[in-house]
């Protein structure tokens, strides 16, 4: 009987029995699947991509390609094409010179003439050019000025009245020209700077610095002088005479001497060396001063 009912139960039951469900099959079949594909379709794309890249590079400058390791690097030509500066003189002041501000720098750029200046100039630096002369009429529209720089040019004449109607100007530099002379001063000038010129003592009005009532700073070695400038004015502060050719000096070159009271207070230095002077051979020369000049005493 036993027997019987095994047999039934096989016979009636078991065709019943149903086999995994489909979607639990294709959820296990998913990660059977061969993933060659999708690593040929990732090349393929990288691929194109990096071919476009290498096309854009004459449009942007830019270049992007692959390395071994499939690494992308950017790489940009910053290279900027260097432009020599003009040496046109015949262009406008502001394009041949800089202008700021009411400054103009026409520095080192080989001029031989003062270019023209805007109105409102203040400030003139045309330094270390090739300049030969100073007409009157290189300043004459301009009252702003007050400071000049013509160092370092080969100027060797300067006109009549060329500053002398700059009453604005504080600051005149004529260093390192081949002036023999110097110009009329206009009256307002603090420092003037002549060195390194050819300037003997006749050249220099015997009233050129009388009436200069602020000057402070006047500079003249470097040059051919025999004397010490006459009537130097009681604002100087400071007179550079080193390295000209002065072989004396008087008791009234610095001091008064009819008036044994009389102290120069305001001078603070006086330079003298390189001049065949012996200023030991004049001690009444410099009895007025707070300090001795620098030079030879013996």
């Amino acid at each position: 009987m036993t027997t019987l009912q095994t047999m039934f139960f096989l016979f009636f039951f078991v065709p019943l029995v149903k086999l995994v469900p489909p979607i639990q099959q294709e959820s296990l079949n998913l990660y059977e699947y061969d993933t060659d594909i999708f690593e040929e379709l990732f090349k393929q794309d990288y691929e194109d991509k990096s071919q476009d890249a290498i096309k854009k590079k004459g449009k942007d400058g830019m270049i992007v390609s692959p390395d071994s390791n499939v690494q992308l690097e950017l790489q940009r030509d910053e290279s900027v094409p260097k432009v020599p500066p003009t040496k046109d003189t015949n262009l406008p002041t502001c394009l041949l010179c800089v202008c700021l501000s009411g400054s103009v720098y026409c520095e080192e750029i080989d001029i031989t003439d003062i270019p023209p200046l805007p109105k409102e100039t203040a400030y003139l630096y045309a330094r270390f050019n090739k300049i030969k002369r100073v007409a009157v009429s290189d300043f004459a529209d301009i009252p702003t000025l007050r400071r000049i720089d013509l160092t370092g040019n080969m100027i060797e004449e300067i006109e009549d009245g060329a500053f002398s109607k700059l009453l604005l100007l504080e600051e005149l530099s004529l260093a390192e020209n081949k002036l023999i002379r110097l110009p009329v001063l206009p009256p307002k000038l603090i420092t003037f700077n002549a060195n390194y010129n050819r300037i003997k003592s006749r050249g220099i009005r015997a009233n050129a610095f009388k009436k200069q009532t602020n000057l402070s700073y006047l500079y003249l070695a470097h040059n051919t002088l025999e004397s010490v400038p006459l009537n130097l004015p009681e604002t100087l502060r400071v007179l550079h005479l080193q390295f000209n050719n002065i072989t004396s000096v008087t008791d009234d070159t610095f001091c008064k001497s009819n008036n044994t009271r009389y102290i120069r207070s305001r001078m603070d230095e006086i330079r003298m060396e390189g001049n065949p002077i012996i200023l030991a051979k004049h001690p009444n020369a410099f009895s007025c001063l707070k300090t001795l000049p620098v030079g030879a005493y013996y």
